[in-house]
């Protein structure tokens, strides 16, 4: 029979596996058949709130599993979820709620203040109510009858370049399609345990709350506090019994530098499945000196394509300098390298990154233009509608692996030669004593600003690189830090680092 819905996943788990544990927070934990109950209790409060189907509901999030049922219950009702970050500051949860107009905002009891300040913008609706409430069979299934696959699971809101949010709504096929392979590509089965480190709010999270709900596996949801201090997480990690990572690619990196796994060696830890940056192989060689059977995955992918759209299995090891395949493409998902001109690039010469598939996103919330200029008609393709989405990424493939260069804004012109940033990074971090690094470019003055953290000095460093790149393609400014500033998706907070380092005061270094 065909799944045309995500809430299949609870439904099977919880009829399968009831009564074990699914998530898991600082204070409390829920089980499958708990989760289902109280899901389909709120979603009957909802569809009884809210008139219609199809429609946005804002959900503030936190890192709990109430906030994870209360999503599921959006679902039940027949709507779609908005993650909110309950920590963002009130200017931009008005401009997401007043841009999507919201149906509803699902808060929990600790926030009811600050979701009543927001009355004015969507009707605000208690988790506990909802809770509390009764679940009406005929209702809910009359809601889900009239949802179909390519209708929205969620709407994630990104930063946009002109300062707008964007919010890019992705279908029950896509999440569906992404689930299945990710289960297999991964080999991932019911005795998972995994650890939840990306925020809700966060398409990153997508893998582990489908796969625990699909698997019927178990999903511990750690403290933010945790990845402050990677000797604290990784003893976790033990505590746990954890068996399996999806993180954020910088979290992996920060345990690995930190020195953390020299202390602690999380054994349970068998997989690691990682996306969001480049993977940098001297920090999978540092968790592989710690844990000599941990098999490595490197996924790379935007928002618009639902979570990923390659992945490689680091098969063999790789030496410190080395680059890391991005891999091949996703079960029913393609991979087009073009030029500027949408043409298909030669063999071995760099092109954008473009996508088809089921798992391209509906498009962007309410604005066609951007939708338009992202998501287009396939070029190799005049026959009938054939959308494939620009992903601004640059990339190469060599023995039939895409390997990741640059943004396309990161491919410069310097010195008369073209360079892609990601190189020089790669290189970067091939250096011992570099914990992370960043490279900037800073078109006004014609230079390349390296922003790093790490034990060598400024000189140090340069004449380390000096051993490694040619000289057109030396940073011209090194920037020492304790740490590099991430943003609240894990990832280096490189727009923070170009107001500092290229736009600001510090762009006179």
């Amino acid at each position: 029979m065909l799944q045309k819905n995500v809430l299949e996943y609870l439904d099977a788990s919880a009829a399968r596996c009831g009564d074990k544990t699914a998530f898991t927070d600082e204070t409390t934990s829920v089980t499958f058949a708990q989760m289902r109950d109280q899901a389909r209790r709120l979603g009957t409060f909802l569809a009884k709130t809210v008139q219609g189907v199809n429609g946005p509901v804002a959900v503030f999030i936190d890192r709990t599993a109430c906030t994870l049922t209360a999503m599921q219950a959006v679902l039940y009702s027949g709507n779609y979820y908005v993650p909110v970050d309950n920590k963002m500051p009130e200017a931009r949860m008005r401009k997401i709620l007043g841009q999507i107009h919201a149906k509803a905002l699902l808060y929990a009891q600790a926030d009811e203040a600050q979701a009543l300040a927001l009355a004015d913008c969507c009707l605000p609706v208690s988790m506990e109510a909802g809770f509390a409430a009764e679940a009406d069979d005929a209702l809910l299934e009359n809601r889900r009858g009239q949802i179909l696959d390519v209708d929205p699971v969620y709407a994630i809101f990104t930063s946009g370049s002109t300062g707008a949010p964007k919010g890019i709504v992705v279908s029950h096929r896509s999440v569906i399609d992404f689930t299945e392979w990710m289960t297999e590509f991964c080999g991932y089965t019911e005795q998972e345990v995994f650890a939840n480190q990306a925020p809700f709010y966060f398409d990153l999270s997508v893998k582990d709350v489908y796969q625990t709900l699909k698997l019927g596996a178990t999903c511990h949801i750690f403290s933010k506090k945790l990845f402050l201090f990677p000797l604290l997480l990784v003893r976790q990690l033990e505590e746990k019994q954890v068996t399996a990572l999806n993180w954020a690619t910088s979290a992996f990196h920060l345990a690995a530098s930190s020195g953390a796994l020299d202390k602690c060696q999380p054994s349970s830890v068998k997989k690691a499945a990682l996306g969001g940056e480049a993977l940098q192989a001297k920090h999978v060689n540092a968790w592989r000196k710690a844990l000599p059977e941990l098999h490595v995955i490197n996924l790379y992918g935007p928002t618009e394509v639902t979570v990923d759209c390659t992945g490689y299995h680091l098969d063999r090891d790789f030496a410190d300098d080395e680059p890391i395949p991005l891999g091949t493409a996703c079960a029913n998902k393609q991979i087009l390298l073009l030029d500027s001109d949408l043409k298909p690039v030669a063999p071995g010469e760099s092109g954008e990154i473009c996508v088809r598939g089921s798992g391209l996103a509906n498009g962007y919330f309410g604005d066609w233009d951007k939708t338009n200029a992202a998501f287009v008609q396939n070029p190799l393709n005049p026959n009938y509608p054939d959308r494939i989405y620009r992903t601004g990424d640059m990339a190469v493939e060599r023995d039939g692996l895409l390997y990741f260069l640059a943004r396309k804004d990161g491919q410069i012109k310097h010195m008369g030669y073209r360079i892609e940033l990601g190189e020089i990074e790669v290189a970067l971090h091939s250096i011992p004593e570099i914990r992370a690094a960043a490279c900037l470019y800073d078109g006004a003055r014609d230079r390349i600003v390296c922003v790093y953290a790490g034990d060598l000095d400024s000189n140090g460093l340069a004449k380390a690189m000096r051993s490694i790149v040619p000289k057109y393609m030396l940073p011209n400014v090194y920037v020492q830090l304790e740490q590099l500033p991430y943003n609240a998706n894990g990832k280096v907070d490189r727009v923070y680092l170009k107001e500092q380092y290229i736009h600001g005061a510090g762009g006179t270094v």
